[in-house]
């Protein structure tokens, strides 16, 4: 049977682009924007913060908490998030090591 192509990559290089993939998304970024502002967990509605609806809204919170960089808990009747320390330090750290691998050669191309 032959290799799917995430097989030839790093087990680093898959989980960046998955969680990179998930980032890729304006909505997704404010989103996280307004957790991070927030600096808590966000139990109400995002949709009046962002302009978007609530479904939109609970799709892309979804999307983020699949690839694990925020975390939901229940709270009575509704959801509440928070972003996931441990995926953020990754992130954070795997993209540091990415950027620092270029060192500008000067004069090339």
């Amino acid at each position: 049977m032959g290799l799917t192509k995430t097989e030839i990559f790093t087990e680093e290089q898959n989980r960046l682009a998955i969680m990179l993939k998930a980032l890729a998304h304006p909505a997704r970024i404010a989103i996280l924007q307004q957790i991070i502002h927030t600096n808590a967990c966000i139990c109400g509605d995002l949709s009046a913060e962002l302009g978007l609806a609530q479904a939109t809204i609970s799709q892309h919170l979804k999307e983020l908490k699949n690839v694990g960089l925020i975390k939901g808990t229940i709270e009575g009747v509704s959801v509440c998030y928070c972003v996931e320390p441990a995926a953020w330090k990754l992130l954070s750290d795997q993209l540091g090591d990415f950027f620092r691998l270029y060192k500008d050669p000067g004069g090339c191309c």
